[in-house]
């Protein structure tokens, strides 16, 4: 049986209430704008710097690791049988074919589609393919055609992946099938992933085509972040006691120290980006992870001085950064105070409400999806990217680095504290002791005293011989004696 991607919201989903059509239509725009003539006329591209850059490691690039797929099925209609695939085709050095159930795979009234990997029970041991995919039912009219993207593992179990419900047979006959003929159409990206840094995911053109469906997406992934590293400041600099304890302690430690605490390698926080946000099952994942890809490379080229070559105006510069690289190190680029205020005060870019989304809900004819709006998008990404990864850098530097010197300075300062409080009731409880020596030899220095009196007093009275019977006799025995023989 076939293995499915969820039917609800999340990885597997068809991208419900996007207008396929406009997706085509634009695409086809943009075939036209990237077109090969282009590139091989030198024909400069208008992207901001980095978006269109790949890893240069000696690897396989994005592009050559992307692939399409066209399977036309004739004589729709007249198919009994309960499955189809398609012949089988390579794409980044693995063997592919789609699986069609016109009936449906385990469900009613329903088309099921799933992409698999050819002859997975040859392949050795261990193998696995993770690759995002989209699967497109051409409707005659491009702005119906049903289109659903997803991104998985395959692997021995998980050999084929796609969707029980792709569409209702009821509307496979609305425009879907012309002169009894069924095209689907598929698209796929083999990710060579890594751990140590944001990776390029995606080829150019396909991750154009997936902006425009999921910025919104990846934009609300990567404010989320954001808002809650700057709520988490802000709470800090609005407790006054906290804040002013703080501030105290960087203040009193030398240069040397804070220059050291400023600092982090950039392999030990690059690794725990990839670990935050490249999530296997989300299909954001990889335009996030691109997102931060050309953030980074946009970081290093502001870092060496390198100058924006894009249609940025003035006053849509980047701001002035936070982090620095160096080598193989990351830098704050000023006092971690003014740049904790910085990040905590500062407004993130507004939101683009009129997004691709929106745009395509609308029903425009496509014009919008131009090569102005195509560069506005990754311009957005790309400084989203960037901000993210100075965000990151620097939270993880205060709270891996400094936070951690700052509580160890409180606890150590509050520790001493103790000593100190309990020296002084060592000292107070020693004094207490001595008061109540000092007392008691007093009462007993008292109690000699009145003794001596009350015989001093006999003696005077009684003569020599009385006073020594009354020494050996007690106390008790003196008033008795006395009446009997008074004197």
């Amino acid at each position: 049986m076939a293995a499915v991607a969820s039917e609800e919201t999340g990885v597997g989903r068809s991208v419900e209430g996007i207008s396929s059509g406009q997706r085509c239509q634009a695409g086809e725009a943009l075939a036209e704008w990237r077109s090969c003539d282009q590139v091989e006329n030198g024909t400069p591209s208008t992207s901001p710097p980095y978006w269109d850059s790949d890893d240069d490691d000696g690897g396989p690039r994005p592009s050559e690791l992307y692939g399409k797929y066209t399977w036309k099925i004739e004589k729709f209609s007249q198919i009994n049988k309960r499955e189809l695939r398609s012949n089988a085709f390579e794409v980044g050095g693995y063997k592919w074919y789609i699986l069609i159930y016109p009936q449906g795979c385990d469900v009613c009234n329903h088309l099921s589609l799933f992409l698999c990997v050819a002859n997975h029970d040859k392949l050795l041991p261990g193998w696995s393919h993770f690759a995002q995919f989209t699967i497109a039912v051409v409707n005659k009219d491009p702005k119906k055609s049903k289109y659903s993207d997803t991104l998985h593992r395959f692997w021995k179990k998980e050999h084929d992946w796609g969707w029980k419900k792709f569409m209702e047979l009821s509307k496979v006959y609305d425009g879907f099938i012309e002169s009894d003929t069924l095209i689907i159409k598929a698209q796929v990206q083999v990710i060579r992933e890594k751990a140590d840094r944001p990776f390029r995911c995606l080829d150019c053109q396909y991750r154009r085509e997936l902006v425009r469906v999921y910025l919104t997406n990846v934009e609300q992934i990567c404010r989320r972040f954001l808002d809650e590293r700057q709520q988490k400041l802000g709470k800090l600099i609005e407790d006054k006691a906290s804040w002013s304890s703080f501030c105290a302690f960087w203040l009193g430690i030398d240069q040397n120290a804070r220059r050291r605490m400023s600092r982090e390698k950039t392999e030990v926080i690059l690794k725990i980006v990839v670990k935050h946000f490249f999530i296997e099952k989300e299909v954001t994942s990889t335009l996030v992870m691109d997102s931060l890809y050309s953030g980074l490379k946009a970081l290093e080229g502001q870092s060496k001085g390198k100058k924006a070559k894009s249609k940025l105006s003035d006053a849509e510069e980047m701001p002035a950064p936070i982090v620095h690289m160096e080598k193989d190190m990351f830098l704050l680029v000023d006092d971690v105070l003014l740049l904790l205020k910085r990040a905590a005060l500062e407004p993130l870019p507004p939101k683009d409400e009129k997004g691709p989304q929106n745009r395509t809900k609308d029903g425009n004819s496509g014009e919008d999806f131009n090569k102005d709006s195509i560069e506005r998008d990754e311009r957005r990404l790309t400084e989203l990217g960037r901000r993210t990864v100075e965000i990151f850098v620097l939270s993880h530097i205060f709270s891996n680095k400094i936070e951690v010197a700052y509580q160890e300075a409180v606890a150590l300062k509050r520790q001493e504290e103790l000593i100190r409080e309990e020296a002084a009731w060592l000292a107070e409880s020693e004094q207490k002791a001595k008061r109540g020596a000092s007392e008691k030899e007093k009462n007993q220095r008292k109690n000699r005293l009145s003794k001596n009196e009350i015989i001093g007093k006999t003696k005077r009275r009684g003569g020599r011989t009385r006073l020594l019977w009354q020494q050996r006799g007690s106390i008790k025995n003196i008033t008795p004696m006395m009446k009997r023989k008074p004197l």
